[in-house]
């Protein structure tokens, strides 16, 4: 009857969790430039310490690099779209080092295992493998708060929330 009286539910907070094992920092941080310049959208990078990329959070893949396998976008159910890049000129690879294990048009949980790279060995080629989580610039993208400075791991730390 007075339902005008009742509190009006939250809405859900949205969440994004790491995507690698490893130390978080801000993307202006990145080593590749154009990463920190932010041009592409902001968000974290983290510094590896395991060679498994998971999806962040609930989402469908939009888009995978094949034949590179080293960068895989997604809309996340919460409604931002993400790319999530491995390492910096790793395109040059064609693949070397990659293995991918979702396709465009997957759905994915939180935790999927996406990616599995060879850090060890594309380091010492001289490759940076740092793992960048970008917010690609949309309308929700200026609400979204980044979590850094702490060691996270995959699919379960909290890196991002809006």
């Amino acid at each position: 009857m007075f339902s005008f009286f009742k509190k009006k539910e939250a809405a859900a907070a949205c969440e994004m969790k790491a995507a690698a094992d490893g130390s978080v920092i801000p993307m202006a941080e990145a080593s590749d430039p154009v990463f920190a310049s932010c041009s592409l959208g902001d968000g974290v990078v983290i510094r590896p310490s395991g060679t498994i990329v998971v999806a962040p959070a609930d989402g469908r893949i939009t888009a995978t690099m094949e034949g590179c396998n080293h960068a895989i976008g997604m809309k996340l159910s919460g409604g931002l779209e993400i790319l999530i890049h491995v390492g910096v000129d790793t395109v040059n690879l064609k693949g070397e080092g990659f293995e991918a294990f979702v396709k465009s048009g997957q759905k994915v949980k939180a935790g999927t295992k996406m990616i599995r790279f060879d850090r060890e060995a594309l380091e010492a080629k001289g490759y940076c493998m740092e793992v960048m989580q970008i917010v690609l610039e949309s309308e929700g993208a200026a609400k979204v708060q980044y979590h850094t400075g702490m060691e996270a791991r995959a699919g379960e730390t909290v890196v991002a929330s809006w």
